[in-house]
């Protein structure tokens, strides 16, 4: 699975370097080409040597020590990375992803790289749960970053807790399943809505939603780490767009409907997650509507049924609806799975709490045409992406649910 596979380690500053000279050797046993770079604190923990030793590669450790004339190391180095791993992963080298900091050989290589990049921290306990290091944390977990969770146990500096980098046998054997997982979708074209819409009223008015978008950003993060060709159409949401994933931005019910359809018939899967509005202002005002005495009506038009639409033009594609309820939630949801023409539909019990809008966490009912059901408890927004994923893959592409 990771056969001919190339790899980047990056070794950061930390006693537990000793362990990346094992994982070295793991990785190349597996079948994998590695090439590593060593940050300046890392040497002083582990020789060059030993890694040139252990991975029969050259070992990067300066930026300007160009071991290829002909070539810019940093940009030679990113570009022909499969999979870049971080292992240990230092606060600092972390702190320094995150913010966009490149002032060595690692840093500055993983600014360049488009390849997907795993984080394996590895600190001190207090270190490791400090406010700025898990900020930094939170915004590479939202920019597509995956993380190999430190162990606990006893760490080096006589504490214990987490903060231990895992075993190196463990994290080839998640490389290995990680390696497959890429290739799930691999080939398939996946467009997927996102985010609430706005319905003007006057230039400073309008109605929307809660929606943040969280959801299908994080079926789009998890679609694209999947291998799929991914574009996301977003309603005005101020979350980044993940890594590979092609965006459009829309604002109103009737520009993501546009959206859609231009984009329906080049896509094998399409998941429609936005929350858009039912129904719209039939006037909007120019201008700003001036405060009058009483009260004030508005008058509301019903906006075009993108889903329904999908579902009346539907060949070959897989087609999934989102829903949110508070109540009876699988009624609706079978009715809403046979009126509209779906393969699948999520539904999702917004009255439950840490479920539904603006949350991180969703608990759902999981329908399909065929008659499956699956509840499915409480867990993250990626979580839930990535199992209705590997459930589409089944049907479309030999996966598993």
């Amino acid at each position: 699975m990771l056969t001919n596979k190339k790899i980047v380690l990056g070794v950061s500053g930390g006693i537990a370097a000793y362990k990346a000279a094992a994982l070295t050797s793991k990785l190349v046993q597996a079948g994998a080409v590695v090439k590593v770079i060593m940050t300046e604190n890392a040497q002083n923990f582990v020789a060059p040597t030993t890694f040139q030793a252990l991975s029969r590669q050259p070992i990067y450790t300066n930026t300007f020590k160009e071991q290829n004339p002909s070539q810019i190391q940093h940009i030679d180095v990113a570009d022909w990375a499969d999979l870049f791993l971080i292992a240990p992963a230092s606060a600092n080298t972390i702190g320094k992803l995150a913010n966009g900091i490149a002032d060595d050989m690692l840093s500055t290589t993983l600014l360049a790289t488009e390849a997907p990049v795993y984080i394996a921290p590895a600190m001190n306990v207090h270190m490791y749960s400090h406010p700025s290091v898990m900020k930094n944390l939170k915004q590479l977990d939202e920019w597509g970053f995956k993380f190999i969770e430190p162990g606990e146990g006893y760490l080096a500096c006589g504490y214990v807790g987490k903060g231990r980098l895992e075993n190196p046998e463990t994290i080839v054997e998640l490389l290995q399943k990680e390696s497959n997982r890429s290739a799930v979708l691999k080939g398939k074209r996946v467009l997927i809505t996102a985010g609430p819409t706005h319905e003007k009223i006057d230039p400073v008015r309008y109605f929307t939603n809660p929606s943040s978008g969280k959801m299908g950003f994080a079926l789009a993060r998890q679609a694209s780490l999947m291998g799929a060709d991914v574009t996301l159409i977003a309603g005005p949401v101020q979350l980044d767009t993940p890594q590979h994933v092609k965006r459009i931005d829309v604002t109103t019910a009737e520009d993501m409907y546009e959206a859609v359809l231009s984009n329906y018939e080049n896509n094998d899967i399409i998941i429609k997650s936005a929350a858009v509005a039912d129904y719209r202002p039939k006037y909007q005002f120019d201008q700003k509507m001036k405060k009058s005495p009483g009260d004030y009506s508005v008058e509301m038009e019903r906006t075009r049924d993108i889903l329904q639409e999908l579902g009346n033009r539907k060949t070959s594609q897989y087609l999934i609806g989102f829903a949110a309820e508070t109540n009876d939630l699988e009624h609706y949801g079978e009715d809403k799975l046979r009126r509209k023409n779906l393969d699948a539909i999520v539904m999702n019990n917004v009255a439950k709490e840490g479920t539904g809008f603006a949350h991180d966490t969703n608990s759902s009912i999981y329908l399909t045409k065929e008659g499956k059901r699956v509840e499915l408890p409480l867990m993250t927004k990626d979580e839930l992406a990535e199992k209705i994923l590997l459930d589409v893959a089944h049907n479309v592409s030999g996966g598993v649910f």
